[in-house]
């Protein structure tokens, strides 16, 4: 398990909204992400092991689905390459998030190649954002992770 730091240390509450079982839609997903600067619309299931990552992107189950950081992985090859392009978002590109608690709209700040082990994005967040992640082509101890904060 991860600790996404729901507690914060700042003094300020950081965001966060928990899945429960009335904010899925009837086919079993969450959530519909759209980058359209690389052609993603998705459907973003919970969990992020091989089941739900079969059907399209995963949402880590200890993130936030709503306020403050919500964190979304997907494979970037294969048949299920939902995320292969995610390297090649620039700053200023939009992501939106569907949920069944409303539509937002996010702007990428940052595209960074980070160490598999690094946890550090899947913290939780004062303000609302939205943090993309997959794996790097042919080096596994790296990942792909994308920022994008709430506009």
């Amino acid at each position: 398990m991860i600790d996404t730091g729901n507690g914060g240390s700042s003094g300020q509450d950081v965001g966060y909204t928990a899945v429960t079982s009335d904010l899925y839609y009837s086919g079993g997903y969450l959530a519909s992400l759209k980058i359209p600067s690389i052609g993603v619309n998705v459907k973003v299931y919970e969990g992020t092991g091989t089941t739900p990552l079969a059907k399209g992107a995963g949402h880590f189950t200890d993130t936030s689905i709503w306020d403050g950081n919500v964190c979304i992985a997907a494979h970037n090859r294969g048949t299920h390459a939902q995320f292969g392009k995610i390297h090649t978002l620039s700053a200023g590109d939009r992501v939106t998030l569907t949920t069944k608690l409303g539509t937002r709209t996010y702007e990428v700040t940052s595209v960074s190649k980070i160490l598999e082990t690094d946890t550090s994005g899947l913290t939780a967040t004062t303000g609302n954002q939205i943090t993309l992640y997959t794996c790097v082509a042919d080096q596994p101890a790296y990942r792909w992770m994308v920022r994008a904060v709430e506009i």
